[in-house]
């Protein structure tokens, strides 16, 4: 990241899928704005490419492609367990095991994974690894609220140290 690009960028957007008349799926509002480190690599790169040049106070609309967001749904990610992987102490995490539940679990090698729970079976669940918004085209329309230079701890931490994160 040059010098020119180490900036903090402070804004607020709404979000819908597919294009300006899709369902809202996100919403940030001017008494909570988002707050990044431009080029920290922690958000979308073609999000960041659509703000980079923008100013205090300019607005901006624009769609992302499923493709350049969170690509298309992996049929591979959408995957059956054995219900017996959700006893915790001797009993079924019913609680759990609802259709929509996102669930944080880890591989065999310890490595983390949010899965939503897709269908209860019987003997198995049904569980979607996918991102969220994988498959979908993203429309984002808003307004940057502020701009300034980072601080070398937020460069050094890749991160804004107001306590507000991403």
């Amino acid at each position: 990241m040059t010098q020119s690009e180490a900036k903090v960028i402070s804004l607020t957007y709404e979000l819908r899928e597919g294009g300006p008349e899709g369902q809202v799926l996100e919403a940030v509002k001017q008494d909570n704005p988002v707050e990044f480190l431009f080029g920290a690599g922690r958000l979308n790169q073609s999000f960041e490419e659509n703000v980079k040049n923008l100013d205090e106070g300019e607005s901006f609309e624009f769609t992302i492609e499923s493709d350049k967001a969170y690509g298309p749904v992996n049929e591979k990610a959408i995957v059956d367990l054995p219900k017996s992987i959700f006893v915790i102490d001797g009993k079924l995490a019913e609680d759990l095991l609802e259709p929509g539940k996102i669930i944080n679990m880890e591989d065999q090698q310890g490595n983390p994974h949010r899965g939503q729970v897709v269908e209860v079976g019987d003997e198995t669940v049904k569980m979607d690894f996918n991102h969220p918004l994988a498959g979908m085209d993203l429309h984002f329309k808003g307004k940057v609220v502020n701009t300034r230079e980072a601080t070398p701890e937020e460069l050094d931490q890749g991160q804004p140290q107001t306590g507000k994160n991403e």
